[in-house]
């Protein structure tokens, strides 16, 4: 017989307990009041005899109070009674200690490996995760209904970020406001900032306004480098000015100015990039960041704007330094280039920063690509115009811009009156969807499945209707950078944060998983066959989002469809189908499940084959998506890296390439680091195993881990299919 725990784990019967426990409460009566070991026995046989194959704990005490009061022995039901309340008591006061001793200890495997960019190890990380191991102590006891706790935990649903939800001032993600903090001036810790008037000025505050804006959120944040392109040209007039009033010729001062100002914007990229890496914010880590390189949104300081890119780039393409002063792949800034008409074309004027960002590809995994075309599609305004804009972190994007007709409710100084506004809105959390759960639950009735499917959404909207709840609560006081300088808007003091959760503003996600091992089960193909795999895979997306349309004209709240990066809840998710399921081939006997809409990573298919199926399914993930190409070392092949390029621009609207750029630190190997049957990482050329002397860089999902990761991440790496070969450079 196995017993159901409160927690869902499934352990072993043990009468052992049952006889301790009734002792327990003996020694609380006197006399005829005590069990005697007979009655004791006769009660653990009654349990034995009911031939149960699994029993809920709760059920097992139900039957002990029972058969105590049938012997007469009400005093002892009464204290046992007591003994179990206590008992209830203890293990929901006391539900921190374990997790926290373990994680000092580092003996915690989740704490260990729950983000790729946070050493658990050192102190910042774990004074992040002590208060993140406390506020989801209070979360799931004080703060979530029960329904959603224990849904969480059978990994049915994934309530994200629960270690950031007791404060309820914290948001997701965001795209900074850069433009309007650096035009008109912030405020941080008190302290006024006016308007920079020189480059290297602003690259620096904007590190100081992307430190401050992330350590009041937990998600990722983007900036843009468009942002900063005016003030390469109040930089360039200074130093005009300076040659100028030295009676030199005016092409000598043209051309002294533009060498001064060359020096100083790589002077300027180079702070930005040491501040971003060695700056850790409260969550225990550099700034989870994202810079968006796009021409299209400036014409004024477009080749201003092209030369910073083109710094960034260079820069990457170097790397930077580990603690051997050897340059390897650095996880931030996340680099998003977006593809245009201006920089897609050979005879384009901005081509050369295309074959940049290429060879950096090739070297540094980044930059990640946009296109314009394609997002300019699917990305529709209230004036029925198409917006191209950045995501927010790894892949979180707004929908289209519909507050046109309410007006700046921001009350941001750089607003437009007519035209779609991105910068300054944000993400208020996300709920995930275990789409394989449902499958498998259903028995493959189709249905069943569909009405499992409504039942387990809604679930999910109650979750996300209590994110949006906690959040609406909050005043603009409690992070004056986002809701008062400028960051996401400039409120009042005291005024509330309400009117910005609403109207379409800011998004919230119903994030989904496994969609490939749901189809699978379901129809015994893949959702990428072009037949009823695919077929069925469309359905279940077309399913979402009329659930997120319907709840978002019902409450005025921009739900959106978002393909969730589950770094460590694939682990998670794939554990619970295990345990719910069984061991099913090709569907539960891995440690990991599929990210959202992706092909799985062990499906052979060729790179422009992948995309160009993943576009359909990446339309209908307008709250989130990002699709990607395994490749081998392509740095002799840059052709074969502009080819896909070229095919992004075409036909999806983000994708990006993974490559590979590792190092060992014991024999100077370059080049890849491998994985062994045991999911151990080790150097090909001396066989190192250390972690803290291998430095791997990997796409973990969407964004770039360095910090190794889980079971289930790592073995998922490991079977990663190349989708383009070397041999085919042009295709």
């Amino acid at each position: 017989m196995k017993i159901v725990k409160r927690d869902g784990h499934i352990v072993d019967y043990d009468p052992e307990k049952i006889r301790i426990a009734i002792e327990k409460a003996n020694k609380e009566v006197r006399g005829k009041e005590k069990a005697s070991n007979d009655e004791i026995k006769a009660i653990i046989e009654y349990i034995e005899d009911l031939n149960k194959k699994r029993i809920l704990v709760e059920d097992i005490q139900d039957i002990i109070e029972e058969k105590l009061m049938e012997f007469n022995k009400y005093q002892l039901a009464k204290k046992y009674i007591t003994y179990r309340y206590i008992r209830q008591l203890v293990r929901k006061a006391n539900t921190t200690d374990q997790s926290i001793k373990e994680l000092i200890e580092g003996e915690n495997e989740y704490w260990n490996n729950e983000n790729s960019n946070k050493n658990a190890t050192v102190v910042t990380t774990q004074r992040d995760y002590l208060a993140g191991i406390t506020s989801t102590d209070i979360t799931r006891r004080f703060l979530l209904p029960e329904d959603i706790v224990k849904a969480h935990d059978e990994g049915i649903i994934h309530f994200h970020d629960a270690d950031y939800f007791a404060q309820n001032a914290l948001h997701n993600c965001e795209l900074i406001n850069l433009d309007d903090m650096l035009q008109n001036g912030t405020v941080i810790n008190g302290v006024m900032i006016e308007k920079p008037h020189r480059f290297i000025t602003a690259a620096t505050i904007a590190t100081q306004i992307i430190l401050a804006v992330t350590s009041s959120s937990y998600g990722g944040a983007t900036i843009s480098l468009s942002h900063l392109a005016p003030f390469v040209r109040a930089s360039y007039d200074k130093y005009y000015k300076k040659y100028k009033d030295r009676k030199l010729k005016e092409e000598d001062c043209k051309n002294f100015a533009m060498e001064d100002t060359r020096k100083e914007v790589a002077d300027g990229v180079q702070t930005f990039n040491y501040q971003v890496n060695s700056m850790t914010n409260t969550n225990g880590q550099a700034p989870f960041l994202s810079v968006n390189m796009y021409l299209g949104e400036t014409d004024e300081y477009k080749d201003e704007l092209a030369m910073i890119i083109e710094e960034f780039l260079n820069q990457r393409i170097l790397g930077f330094k580990n603690e051997q002063g050897v340059y390897i792949t650095p996880a931030f800034p996340k680099l998003l280039y977006v593809l245009e008409e201006d920089n897609i074309h050979e005879d384009s004027k901005y081509y050369y920063l295309t074959e940049l960002a290429a060879k950096c590809t090739a070297k540094r995994m980044v930059p990640d690509y946009i296109s314009e075309k394609v997002m300019k599609e699917l990305k529709i305004n209230e004036n029925g115009e198409g917006d191209c804009y950045p995501c927010m972190g790894c892949r979180s994007f707004l929908t289209p811009d519909r507050t046109m007709s309410i007006g700046n409710i921001a009350k941001a100084k750089n607003y437009k009156e007519g035209k779609g506004k991105y910068y300054g809105r944000f993400n208020q959390g996300v709920v995930t969807i275990n789409l394989p759960d449902i499958a498998l639950s259903s028995g493959k009735d189709i249905d069943k499945f569909w009405k499992i499917f409504d039942e387990r959404l809604e679930l999910c909207h109650k979750a996300l209707q209590l994110r949006h709840n906690r959040l609406s609560n909050v005043t603009s006081d409690v992070a004056p950078i986002l809701w008062q300088h400028g960051a996401l808007a400039r409120l009042d003091k005291g005024e509330s944060i309400h009117e910005l959760m609403r109207h379409g503003y800011s998004t919230i996600s119903l994030g989904y998983a496994g969609l490939y091992e749901c189809v699978k089960y379901m129809t015994g193909h893949s959702h990428t066959d072009n037949g009823i795999g695919k077929e069925l895979g469309i359905k279940i997306m077309n399913h979402l989002n009329d659930a997120t349309k319907k709840w978002k004209a019902e409450e005025d709240i921009d739900y959106s469809v978002y393909g969730t990066p589950i770094e460590s809840t694939t682990y998670k998710f794939a554990k619970c189908l295990k345990e719910r399921f069984g061991n099913i081939k090709g569907i539960t006997d891995r440690n990991y499940i599929t990210n959202s809409y992706h092909v799985p990573v062990f499906e052979e298919i060729d790179a422009f084959t992948k995309l160009a199926v993943e576009s359909e399914f990446q339309k209908l993930s307008p709250g989130g998506a990002i699709s990607y190409v395994e490749t081998p070392n392509l740095q002799n092949n840059i052709g074969a890296v502009l080819d896909v390029i070229r095919f992004i621009y075409d036909n999806i609207m983000y994708a990006e390439l993974n490559t590979k750029s590792d190092y060992c630190q014991n024999c100077g190997y370059t080049g890849e680091i491998l994985i062994d049957e045991n999911l151990e990482w080790y150097c090909p050329s001396c066989g190192n195993r250390d972690h803290n002397k291998l430095n791997v860089a990997r796409r973990t999902c969407g964004y770039i881990g360095t910090n190794f990761w889980n079971k289930g991440r790592t073995q998922e790496i490991k079977e990663r299919v190349l989708h383009i070969d070397n041999k085919v450079a042009q295709i």
